[in-house]
């Protein structure tokens, strides 16, 4: 879908409200892309435009929960301000300082009640802040967050993270501690995030070897092809596959999932696409 203007309200929602049951909770992941400073190319990568295009998107069409990639502090704050004033987000940046890019979990704080969230490492040693263990030329993390659904009472876990791109071992490795760490959640679960990991691949193979499934394939209804995302600015297409992937538990029901191609007079705001999928959680019997 491409929007010819600018403005929120012409945006149309990945998601439409005679779609959604208003126990339906939009969940999203978004490699944002990092902000470069200096030239870019093409233009349009530069983050000054770009941050006005995503603002757009996340103001006209807020997810009740999204995870974000390459979340600079700039840009957090401003993926904050475009969701609402009743959002609020956690995780920070993966250095040992806290600093750098971050892979931040947004979440509207009058549907969600935040009960516990942790930023870990992806290594042998997940608690020590900017450590690396797999051949990842920079630290990479996971952020977990326990959260209670306010509508249904059900309680949800989301882990969001960003695998590394040069290391085959460190994404394989990092699957299998997001399998771990999934394994050890009661209740429904979901893993998302850029894996850098196409379809058939050793990382994904290791995710979804135990209770946790594709949304994508698992959900009723899919509205849109299941599109690249790594777009990469260009027209959608379908040659490689994703690699920005959502996963959920077998027993949570996945009612709808898109692929975001949603444009600002035809550009859009990240090099990659975003995936939502519509989570169905059961009410929990008072």
């Amino acid at each position: 879908m491409t929007v010819s203007t600018g403005t929120a309200a012409a945006m149309p929602r990945m998601f439409g409200l005679d779609e959604m049951h208003p126990d339906d909770l939009h969940v999203a992941t978004w490699n944002i892309r990092r902000r470069i400073d200096g030239p870019t190319w093409p233009p349009n990568d530069r983050w000054s435009v770009r941050g006005r295009r995503l603002a757009t998107v996340l103001h006209a069409d807020p997810p009740a929960i999204l995870g974000t990639q390459e979340a600079m502090p700039d840009q957090a704050d401003l993926v904050r301000a475009s969701l609402g004033t009743t959002y609020r987000f956690i995780g920070h940046g993966r250095g040992a300082d806290g600093r750098g890019e971050g892979c931040p979990i947004f979440f509207d704080s009058e549907r969600l009640e935040l009960r516990d969230h942790e930023q870990l490492a992806l290594s042998e040693t997940p608690e020590v802040a900017g450590s690396m263990s797999w051949g990842n030329p920079v630290p990479r993390v996971v952020v977990r967050a326990a959260f209670r659904d306010r509508v249904t009472g059900s309680d949800l876990t989301v882990l969001n993270t960003h695998l590394d791109v040069f290391s085959a071992r460190s994404r394989l490795r990092s699957a299998w501690l997001l399998h771990d760490l999934a394994a050890e959640t009661t209740g429904p679960v979901v893993v998302m995030g850029d894996m850098n990991a196409g379809p058939g691949s050793a990382p994904l193979a290791a995710l979804f070897s135990g209770d946790l499934v594709d949304a994508w394939h698992t959900a009723r209804v899919r509205t849109t092809p299941l599109w690249d995302t790594y777009g990469g600015y260009h027209p959608p297409r379908v040659r490689k596959g994703p690699i920005d992937w959502i996963a959920v538990d077998r027993r949570t029901r996945v009612m709808r999932a898109a692929v975001d191609t949603r444009t600002i007079d035809g550009a859009a705001p990240s090099d990659h696409l975003g995936m939502h999928i519509l989570l169905r959680l059961s009410r929990e019997q008072s």
